[in-house]
């Protein structure tokens, strides 16, 4: 592999595992032009079988155990790693894998790049001290920053204080070809409702406080409540797994409504899943740049995001949907009850929401935007005259 003439891009995640900002990983290499460059994943923790979604046969994956906390006996490993692979990038992402960017410029890697993607739990409105401290320790390692959100690209530079030249803001992208508004909904299994007789709400994220599904199961109660005859045709559908579930479940049952909902668990089927939804709703407390949403609005979904994060900038409310205040069940039913009562203008807003995808947020655009940053920090840093 050494003797390959592409100079070789290390991502740097904290786990390979199913989520929005490993797919976006996924969808960056899937796409890169195969010639450009070469990619290894390294995982601070785990690769899972999360790797198998990479179609390339090229990449090379890396699992490093590491325990929670700041361990800075692992900087020995990631050197020696880093000395071994040489890689012409090291692309670190979120809070939990910074660390790597000082055993990087240790190992004399010359372009480092370091990308905020999301909110942490514990420091929803970024004013947890303790992880600004952490991330301006990093800042003299960091080459260039990457932000997937206003909200993101306006904490580095005025919390942590990041010189708008050595940061951009970059969207995620979405494939517009595997999410897609489909008229024949294929047969899902397990999947219980109807597409004649039954109007369907979803939601898709791992069930964790952060991403806050319970609201969502109120918010369908109260739905239901606000106008009784729904009932016979509105329906719920959680997808994900995680320690919200149990509560959900006893929201629904406690309301009555049990027998509306489903939540089959963790799925791999989400763009048949969108399909045989009507609309979809993000009640998160903390996003970054939510790839579920792009998912929603690329398969025509009108889309109920809360106001946090980079959801204002995919969801142009009152057009592509509805951007409401988190944790506000009230307001979340009430649009549920809109959407639900005019399903012909609920589609109007989702095919607005696919044409907006088309034109801002597609998968092309995305991979274009990287391999530019990439190619011009290789040129700036002459790494590029050494490939």
């Amino acid at each position: 592999m050494n003797n390959d003439p592409r100079p070789l891009i290390a991502h740097v995640v904290y786990r390979f595992d199913t989520g929005g900002l490993e797919n976006g990983v996924v969808n960056l290499i899937n796409h890169m032009p195969a010639d450009r460059y070469r990619h290894a994943v390294i995982a601070l923790t785990e690769v899972t079988d999360f790797r198998e979604r990479i179609e390339r046969d090229d990449v090379q994956f890396f699992s490093l155990r590491k325990p929670p906390g700041q361990t800075f006996w692992i900087f020995p490993q990631l050197f020696r790693l880093f000395r071994q692979l040489r890689p012409a990038i090291v692309h670190s992402r979120n809070l939990a894998a910074l660390e790597t960017q000082l055993p990087a410029w240790l190992a004399g890697v010359p372009v480092r790049i370091h990308g905020e993607h999301g909110r942490d739990v514990g420091d929803l409105d970024g004013s947890n001290v303790a992880y600004q401290r952490i991330r301006r320790f990093y800042r003299p390692f960091v080459t260039f920053y990457l932000a997937l959100s206003r909200d993101l690209a306006q904490y580095l530079n005025g919390i942590i204080h990041i010189p708008e030249n050595k940061m951009l803001q970059v969207y995620n992208g979405v494939d517009t070809e595997r999410f897609k508004p489909s008229r024949d909904r294929t047969p899902i299994l397990g999947y219980p409702f109807s597409a004649d007789e039954h109007w369907v709400i979803g939601t898709v994220g791992r069930m964790q406080t952060v991403k806050d599904q319970v609201t969502l199961a109120k918010a369908f109660a109260r739905a239901v409540e606000l106008v009784p005859e729904l009932q016979s045709r509105i329906r719920l559908a959680i997808v994900g797994d995680g320690p919200l579930k149990p509560e959900c479940l006893q929201i629904l049952d406690g309301a009555g409504i049990g027998h509306l909902a489903w939540l089959p668990g963790e799925r791999t089927d989400i763009p048949e899943i969108m399909q045989a939804l009507d609309c979809f709703v993000l009640p998160s407390l903390a996003e970054g740049i939510s790839n579920t949403i792009l998912e929603a609005m690329a398969s025509g979904l009108p889309v109920i995001a809360t106001d946090v994060g980079g959801n204002a900038d995919l969801v142009d409310s009152g057009i592509t949907g509805e951007i409401i205040p988190p944790a506000d069940c009230e307001t979340m039913a009430r649009s549920i009850v809109r959407y639900a009562s005019d399903p012909d203008a609920s589609n109007a807003v989702g095919c607005a929401g696919r044409q907006r995808v088309e034109q801002k947020f597609s998968l092309n655009a995305m991979v274009a935007a990287y391999q530019g940053i990439y190619d011009q920090l290789m040129h700036r840093s002459g790494a590029l005259s050494q490939h």
